[in-house]
Protein backbone atom coordinates (compact mmCIF):
# COMPACT_ATOMS: atom_id res chain seq x y z
CA UNK A 1 0.00 0.00 0.00
CA UNK A 2 1.71 3.89 -1.34
CA UNK A 3 1.92 6.18 1.49
CA UNK A 4 2.04 9.88 1.13
CA UNK A 5 3.74 12.68 2.71
CA UNK A 6 1.54 15.35 3.29
CA UNK A 7 2.13 16.18 6.33
CA UNK A 8 4.63 15.34 9.39
CA UNK A 9 1.98 13.84 11.23
CA UNK A 10 1.89 10.99 8.50
CA UNK A 11 5.20 9.52 9.94
CA UNK A 12 5.57 8.25 13.88
CA UNK A 13 8.90 9.76 16.12
CA UNK A 14 10.63 6.34 15.69
CA UNK A 15 10.18 6.45 11.46
CA UNK A 16 11.58 10.05 12.20
CA UNK A 17 14.58 8.90 14.07
CA UNK A 18 15.18 6.05 11.21
CA UNK A 19 14.75 8.94 8.42
CA UNK A 20 17.43 10.89 10.21
CA UNK A 21 19.52 8.17 10.80
CA UNK A 22 20.07 7.33 6.77
CA UNK A 23 19.64 10.74 6.07
CA UNK A 24 23.36 11.50 8.06
CA UNK A 25 24.59 7.77 6.17
CA UNK A 26 23.57 9.16 2.11
CA UNK A 27 25.21 12.42 3.63
CA UNK A 28 28.09 10.63 4.13
CA UNK A 29 28.05 8.43 1.26
CA UNK A 30 26.61 9.60 -1.99
CA UNK A 31 27.74 6.64 -4.23
CA UNK A 32 24.68 4.97 -3.51
CA UNK A 33 22.47 4.34 -5.90
CA UNK A 34 19.53 2.79 -4.51
CA UNK A 35 16.90 4.11 -6.88
CA UNK A 36 18.01 3.09 -10.20
CA UNK A 37 15.42 3.39 -12.90
CA UNK A 38 13.09 5.10 -10.53
CA UNK A 39 11.05 8.65 -11.79
CA UNK A 40 10.28 11.42 -10.44
CA UNK A 41 7.39 14.01 -11.09
CA UNK A 42 7.83 17.89 -9.89
CA UNK A 43 4.80 19.42 -10.29
CA UNK A 44 5.07 23.23 -9.56
CA UNK A 45 2.09 25.50 -9.27
CA UNK A 46 4.25 27.56 -7.14
CA UNK A 47 7.81 29.21 -8.07
CA UNK A 48 10.64 27.28 -7.25
CA UNK A 49 14.79 27.43 -6.48
CA UNK A 50 15.77 24.91 -3.31
CA UNK A 51 12.86 22.51 -3.62
CA UNK A 52 12.98 21.77 -7.45
CA UNK A 53 17.30 21.48 -7.27
CA UNK A 54 17.19 19.61 -4.25
CA UNK A 55 14.60 17.05 -5.30
CA UNK A 56 16.32 16.82 -9.24
CA UNK A 57 19.60 16.41 -7.09
CA UNK A 58 18.20 13.77 -4.63
CA UNK A 59 16.96 11.63 -7.02
CA UNK A 60 19.31 11.77 -9.35
CA UNK A 61 22.35 11.21 -7.28
CA UNK A 62 20.33 8.07 -5.94
CA UNK A 63 20.42 6.64 -9.69
CA UNK A 64 17.04 7.82 -10.78
CA UNK A 65 15.94 11.01 -12.57
CA UNK A 66 13.29 13.81 -12.03
CA UNK A 67 10.50 15.46 -14.50
CA UNK A 68 9.98 18.85 -13.53
CA UNK A 69 7.03 20.45 -15.23
CA UNK A 70 5.49 24.04 -14.07
CA UNK A 71 1.39 23.44 -13.67
CA UNK A 72 1.66 26.47 -16.57
CA UNK A 73 2.88 23.98 -19.01
CA UNK A 74 0.63 20.96 -18.72
CA UNK A 75 -2.83 20.26 -19.62
CA UNK A 76 -4.39 21.27 -16.29
CA UNK A 77 -5.10 24.93 -17.26
CA UNK A 78 -6.84 24.14 -20.80
CA UNK A 79 -9.13 21.88 -18.29
CA UNK A 80 -7.79 18.61 -17.56
CA UNK A 81 -8.11 17.57 -13.64
CA UNK A 82 -5.88 17.32 -10.93
CA UNK A 83 -7.15 13.63 -10.55
CA UNK A 84 -6.87 12.87 -14.66
CA UNK A 85 -3.16 14.36 -14.29
CA UNK A 86 -2.51 12.32 -10.98
CA UNK A 87 -3.73 9.18 -12.32
CA UNK A 88 -1.91 9.53 -15.79
CA UNK A 89 1.52 10.38 -14.07
CA UNK A 90 0.97 7.08 -12.01
CA UNK A 91 1.29 5.51 -15.06
CA UNK A 92 4.46 6.96 -15.96
CA UNK A 93 6.74 7.70 -12.73
CA UNK A 94 7.46 6.14 -9.00
CA UNK A 95 6.61 9.18 -7.24
CA UNK A 96 5.31 12.73 -7.85
CA UNK A 97 6.12 15.91 -5.65
CA UNK A 98 3.75 19.22 -5.41
CA UNK A 99 3.88 22.18 -5.01
CA UNK A 100 1.11 24.08 -4.87
CA UNK A 101 -1.23 26.54 -3.27
CA UNK A 102 -4.53 25.10 -0.69
CA UNK A 103 -4.27 21.99 0.50
CA UNK A 104 -7.06 20.60 -0.88
CA UNK A 105 -5.35 20.65 -4.50
CA UNK A 106 -2.38 18.67 -2.64
CA UNK A 107 -5.01 16.22 -1.26
CA UNK A 108 -7.21 15.50 -4.15
CA UNK A 109 -3.98 15.07 -6.46
CA UNK A 110 -2.91 12.26 -3.63
CA UNK A 111 -6.24 10.61 -3.47
CA UNK A 112 -6.18 10.16 -7.06
CA UNK A 113 -2.34 8.99 -7.52
CA UNK A 114 -1.12 5.44 -6.71
CA UNK A 115 2.43 6.57 -6.41
CA UNK A 116 3.39 7.77 -3.42
CA UNK A 117 2.94 11.88 -3.12
CA UNK A 118 5.06 14.55 -1.00
CA UNK A 119 3.88 17.58 -0.65
CA UNK A 120 6.90 20.20 -1.71
CA UNK A 121 5.33 22.98 -0.16
CA UNK A 122 1.20 24.32 0.66
CA UNK A 123 -0.68 26.79 2.24
CA UNK A 124 -1.44 24.62 5.20
CA UNK A 125 2.44 23.28 5.41
CA UNK A 126 5.92 22.84 4.13
CA UNK A 127 7.18 19.59 5.76
CA UNK A 128 10.14 18.71 3.52
CA UNK A 129 11.24 21.88 5.07
CA UNK A 130 11.13 21.14 8.55
CA UNK A 131 12.23 17.99 8.06
CA UNK A 132 15.93 19.82 7.04
CA UNK A 133 15.34 22.31 9.71
CA UNK A 134 15.05 19.87 12.64
CA UNK A 135 18.10 17.56 10.64
CA UNK A 136 20.44 20.35 11.06
CA UNK A 137 19.39 20.98 14.59
CA UNK A 138 20.31 17.53 15.15
CA UNK A 139 23.23 18.23 13.59
CA UNK A 140 24.70 20.92 15.03
CA UNK A 141 23.19 20.42 18.47
CA UNK A 142 23.41 16.92 19.21
CA UNK A 143 19.40 16.83 19.66
CA UNK A 144 16.23 17.91 18.86
CA UNK A 145 14.79 16.79 22.27
CA UNK A 146 14.29 18.94 24.64
CA UNK A 147 15.69 21.87 22.64
CA UNK A 148 13.41 25.17 22.85
CA UNK A 149 12.75 26.56 19.51
CA UNK A 150 11.53 29.95 18.87
CA UNK A 151 9.56 31.30 15.64
CA UNK A 152 9.48 34.53 15.49
CA UNK A 153 7.30 36.35 12.16
CA UNK A 154 4.20 35.33 10.80
CA UNK A 155 2.44 32.48 13.09
CA UNK A 156 -0.11 31.66 10.50
CA UNK A 157 2.78 30.97 7.53
CA UNK A 158 3.13 27.42 6.08
CA UNK A 159 6.60 26.76 8.13
CA UNK A 160 4.86 27.92 11.56
CA UNK A 161 2.04 25.53 10.90
CA UNK A 162 4.74 22.91 10.49
CA UNK A 163 6.53 23.51 13.32
CA UNK A 164 3.73 23.84 15.55
CA UNK A 165 2.75 20.31 13.74
CA UNK A 166 6.39 18.91 14.34
CA UNK A 167 7.04 20.11 18.40
CA UNK A 168 4.77 17.23 20.11
CA UNK A 169 6.13 14.90 17.57
CA UNK A 170 10.00 15.65 18.01
CA UNK A 171 9.53 16.67 22.27
CA UNK A 172 11.03 20.22 21.73
CA UNK A 173 9.33 23.35 22.84
CA UNK A 174 8.21 25.84 20.24
CA UNK A 175 7.53 29.57 20.91
CA UNK A 176 5.81 31.41 18.97
CA UNK A 177 5.94 35.30 18.46
CA UNK A 178 3.96 36.59 15.84
CA UNK A 179 1.17 39.74 15.77
CA UNK A 180 -1.94 40.01 16.13
CA UNK A 181 -3.66 38.89 12.59
CA UNK A 182 -0.80 36.77 12.08
CA UNK A 183 -1.47 34.27 14.68
CA UNK A 184 -2.20 30.19 14.50
CA UNK A 185 -5.94 29.83 15.94
CA UNK A 186 -5.27 28.36 19.47
CA UNK A 187 -1.28 28.70 19.33
CA UNK A 188 0.18 30.63 22.62
CA UNK A 189 1.83 33.64 21.38
CA UNK A 190 4.46 35.95 22.85
CA UNK A 191 6.52 38.86 21.82
CA UNK A 192 9.61 38.48 20.01
CA UNK A 193 12.09 39.19 23.09
CA UNK A 194 9.99 36.06 25.30
CA UNK A 195 10.41 34.07 22.33
CA UNK A 196 14.01 34.35 21.35
CA UNK A 197 14.95 34.42 25.73
CA UNK A 198 17.63 31.58 26.15
CA UNK A 199 16.52 30.07 22.89
CA UNK A 200 18.52 26.80 21.29
CA UNK A 201 17.38 27.97 17.63
CA UNK A 202 15.87 30.46 16.03
CA UNK A 203 13.85 30.31 12.85
CA UNK A 204 12.43 32.91 11.19
CA UNK A 205 10.48 33.44 6.86
CA UNK A 206 9.46 36.20 4.97
CA UNK A 207 6.97 38.12 5.87
CA UNK A 208 5.38 38.90 2.06
CA UNK A 209 4.97 34.94 0.35
CA UNK A 210 4.65 34.35 -2.82
CA UNK A 211 0.91 35.59 -3.50
CA UNK A 212 0.81 37.68 -0.54
CA UNK A 213 2.54 40.78 -2.58
CA UNK A 214 -0.93 43.05 -2.67
CA UNK A 215 -0.72 42.92 0.85
CA UNK A 216 3.37 43.67 1.71
CA UNK A 217 2.68 47.37 2.90
CA UNK A 218 0.18 45.89 5.78
CA UNK A 219 2.65 43.46 6.59
CA UNK A 220 5.35 45.17 7.22
CA UNK A 221 3.60 47.57 8.81
CA UNK A 222 2.01 44.46 10.92
CA UNK A 223 5.89 43.02 11.89
CA UNK A 224 7.45 46.19 12.88
CA UNK A 225 9.68 44.97 15.76
CA UNK A 226 9.99 41.28 14.53
CA UNK A 227 12.97 41.34 12.86
CA UNK A 228 15.37 39.22 13.55
CA UNK A 229 18.71 41.13 14.03
CA UNK A 230 21.66 41.36 16.60
CA UNK A 231 19.97 43.10 19.43
CA UNK A 232 17.22 40.73 19.57
CA UNK A 233 19.56 37.34 18.93
CA UNK A 234 21.64 38.80 21.63
CA UNK A 235 18.53 37.55 23.98
CA UNK A 236 19.06 33.24 22.97
CA UNK A 237 21.35 30.97 24.35
CA UNK A 238 25.11 31.71 23.41
CA UNK A 239 25.61 27.52 21.57
CA UNK A 240 22.03 29.50 19.13
CA UNK A 241 21.80 28.63 15.62
CA UNK A 242 19.79 30.84 13.34
CA UNK A 243 17.74 29.27 11.03
CA UNK A 244 15.78 30.99 7.91
CA UNK A 245 14.47 28.66 4.81
CA UNK A 246 15.22 31.13 2.10
CA UNK A 247 14.32 33.02 0.20
CA UNK A 248 15.84 35.85 2.63
CA UNK A 249 15.27 39.87 2.58
CA UNK A 250 18.03 40.91 4.00
CA UNK A 251 17.28 44.22 6.32
CA UNK A 252 13.77 43.16 6.43
CA UNK A 253 12.91 39.83 8.37
CA UNK A 254 16.51 39.34 9.22
CA UNK A 255 19.58 41.63 9.30
CA UNK A 256 22.66 41.01 6.96
CA UNK A 257 24.72 40.40 10.42
CA UNK A 258 22.46 37.85 11.44
CA UNK A 259 21.63 35.74 8.38
CA UNK A 260 25.69 35.90 7.28
CA UNK A 261 27.14 35.87 10.96
CA UNK A 262 28.78 32.84 13.26
CA UNK A 263 25.01 31.59 14.53
CA UNK A 264 23.46 31.04 11.25
CA UNK A 265 22.73 27.59 9.82
CA UNK A 266 20.75 28.75 6.55
CA UNK A 267 23.63 27.18 4.48
CA UNK A 268 24.03 24.04 6.21
CA UNK A 269 20.07 23.97 6.39
CA UNK A 270 19.46 24.37 2.76
CA UNK A 271 21.78 21.69 1.80
CA UNK A 272 20.41 19.21 4.28
CA UNK A 273 17.21 19.64 2.12
CA UNK A 274 19.20 17.34 -0.13
CA UNK A 275 19.83 14.48 2.30
CA UNK A 276 16.50 14.67 3.84
CA UNK A 277 14.62 14.37 0.70
CA UNK A 278 17.07 11.05 0.02
CA UNK A 279 16.21 9.31 2.42
CA UNK A 280 12.61 9.97 2.38
CA UNK A 281 12.09 9.16 -1.28
CA UNK A 282 13.49 5.63 -0.70
CA UNK A 283 11.35 5.07 2.12
CA UNK A 284 8.36 5.83 -0.04
CA UNK A 285 9.53 4.48 -3.25
CA UNK A 286 11.27 1.51 -1.60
Amino acid sequence: MKRDFLRLGDFSAEEYRALFRRARELKADRRQRTLEGRSLLLLFEKASTRTRISFEAAIGQLGGHAIALPMAESQVPRGETLEDTARVASRYVDAIMFRTHGDDRLQSLARAATVPVINGLSDGGHPVQVLADLFTVQEKLGSIEGKTIAFVGDGASNMALSFLEAAPIFGFTLRLAAPEGYRPEGARVVAPSEAVQGADVVVTDVWISMGQEKEAAARRKAFTGYCLDEKLLARAARHVIVLHCLPAHRGEEISAGVLDGPQSAVLDEAENRLHVQKALLEKLIL
